[in-house]
């Protein structure tokens, strides 16, 4: 019987200490949504981007991605995401899509820049520049070659070294 209760008090010794760590791991972490003013953005490709991902300024979590959607009419995807009410954008600012490692998640990144006109919450930014894949580079690096000239075309042959033979 005495083993059954010093078993029971380690049990929730350790329970204690998973809740007291989880509870720690999700206060400094920014993995929650964000509350804040709604604003917009178009872009021609958003892979990578979900809903609940971050928005950064600077690296430093300010905002959560609502919702992704496809407009009929210009085919573009609109990502709508809430910002913090403290963090006020210029209407100037650079909205793009970037990766957080070489296959790390993506993440949109907002670049303000230096007009003194803010963005309204419900407005929409206007300038971005999508996300670019790793297949896409690596394809353009292989199909590609300088000058956009196939290897060997165009170039004239390097004048004959000392003791060359002329062509006959």
């Amino acid at each position: 019987m005495k083993g059954n209760v010093i078993e029971t008090v380690m049990g929730a010794v350790v329970l204690l200490a998973a809740a007291v760590f989880l509870f720690f791991a999700y206060n400094t972490s920014q993995v929650r949504a964000i509350s804040g003013y709604e604003i917009s953005a178009d872009f021609q490709r958003i892979d990578g981007i979900r809903q609940g991902g971050d928005v950064r300024v600077s690296g430093i979590k300010v905002g959560s991605v609502l919702s992704e959607k496809l407009n009929p009419d210009t085919f573009l995807a609109t990502i709508r995401m809430s910002i913090e009410p403290s963090v006020k954008l210029p209407d100037d600012t650079v909205a793009e899509i970037v990766s957080a490692g070489l296959l790390g998640d993506k993440y949109l990144s907002l670049v303000p820049g230096g007009s003194d006109k803010v963005i309204p919450p419900g407005g929409k930014i206007k300038y971005t520049q999508s996300s670019v894949t790793l297949e896409n580079l690596i394809g353009q690096m292989i199909f590609s070659s300088p000058g956009g000239k196939k290897p060997g075309e165009g170039e004239t042959p390097a004048p004959p070294g000392p003791g060359a033979t002329p062509p006959r």
